[in-house]
């Protein structure tokens, strides 16, 4: 489909030149109007088009990669699924009212699924790494124990608006040019519960769920980072009518260590040593996350190299048994001050030092006079 050819307009249209093609092409489409029998698709799919070119990103995915751009990023998952909330709603903005025959407001009284909620908390460093065991307070509603979840009051002889006649929603019927329109509007006596309000539960005040503090015991995989979400079910806010109650997501953050750095799953850690223990080697004890190591430094090893401490890093998440690396970044301490018996001994190396390069240098020397003989 071309939604340009669909609307009429050029590539070039404005805004407001894509709205007024709209119009009128919406007045023309309607299947209370127009009989043809393919009015109803023609007038979904100029829908369509108008939901993508008001849209200043909707409009620019579309001339770059066409309707496979608008999919891939996520958008037309479904019929009119373009983020405007479907084409009754383009109507009801244009026009002031549902389409006949095209309304999808849902039935106030209907069960419906309680609200996920998200809680954040902060754990350890170490309990991010081995995994814990918490017991944590959250807030969330529970369906009134007064009423059973209906809000009613158990007492009451007619709990049924009589305003609404217990829909929750007031009707008005406007017959157009376009054919006839119905506005719903939520109504003002109930305020959308379908009950009387003479007749709602003293506990929950018609609500039919009540804020409740609980406690529940959550368990925290090994290897979890900042940002890692634990989805505990059913833990929400309380269903409405009878609804399934939404889910409690929390959210991870984690304190930093003070002694280790951590990059996904695996550990680093700076280990300062002296110019003795870099030129000769040495063996040292380091903190690991599973405690104290001992690690063999390397003869002649240099400023910021790292050594390997194998499978002593993160666990991976939900893979047990695996584990990240722990590397130690070396960093050599030069003295700044030196007591008078130390001093002596650099100097005695310095000009060791020095007599050895002389030594090669004459050495490379008489070989280059051996070859030119």
């Amino acid at each position: 489909m071309d939604y340009y050819e669909i609307l009429g307009v050029e590539k070039s249209a404005t805004k407001e030149e894509i709205k007024s093609a709209f119009r009128k092409k919406a007045r023309q489409l309607h299947p209370d109007v127009n009989k043809a029998p393919d009015a109803e698709e023609r007038f979904k799919e100029l829908g369509k088009a108008y939901e993508t070119l008001s849209d200043d990103e909707k409009r620019q995915l579309y001339d770059r990669y066409g309707e496979d751009g608008l999919k891939d990023a996520g958008y037309g998952q479904g019929p009119f699924d373009f983020g405007f909330g479907g084409i009754n709603d383009i109507f009801e903005a244009f026009f002031g009212g549902s389409m006949g025959g095209y309304s999808t407001r849902q039935d106030p009284n209907a069960p419906a699924r309680g609200s996920d909620l998200r809680m954040d908390i902060q754990i350890d460093f170490m309990e991010a790494v081995f995994g814990v065991e918490k017991e944590i307070k959250i807030n969330h509603l529970e369906p009134c124990e007064s009423c059973n979840g209906t809000g009613r009051d158990k007492n009451a002889k007619e709990t049924t608006c009589k305003t609404c006649n217990g829909m929750g929603r007031i009707q008005q019927n406007t017959r157009t040019i376009l054919g006839n329109f119905t506005s719903v509007t939520t109504c003002p006596a109930c305020q959308g519960t379908g009950i009387d309000p003479s007749s709602y539960c003293k506990t929950c005040k018609g609500r039919g769920a009540v804020q409740k503090e609980k406690k529940v015991k959550i368990k925290i995989p090994k290897g979890v980072d900042s940002g890692s979400r634990i989805r505990l079910a059913n833990e929400g806010d309380a269903g409405k009518n009878g609804g399934k109650a939404g889910d409690l997501y929390i959210v991870l953050y984690v304190k930093e260590s003070k002694e280790f750095i951590r990059d996904g799953v695996d550990i680093h850690t700076v280990l300062e040593i002296s110019m003795p223990q870099a030129v000769l080697g040495d063996e040292v004890v380091i903190k690991t996350i599973d405690g104290e190591e001992k690690i063999h430094i390397p003869a002649g090893i240099e400023n910021m190299e790292k050594l390997l401490i194998k499978g002593k890093g993160v666990p991976y998440l939900g893979r047990e048994g695996q584990r990240g690396n722990h590397y130690v970044t070396i960093k050599i301490n030069t003295p700044k001050k030196l007591s008078k018996e130390e001093e002596k001994l650099y100097r005695e190396l310095f000009e060791l030092s020095k007599k050895s390069e002389n030594d090669k240098k004459n050495g490379i020397m008489d070989k280059v006079k051996t070859v030119f003989k």
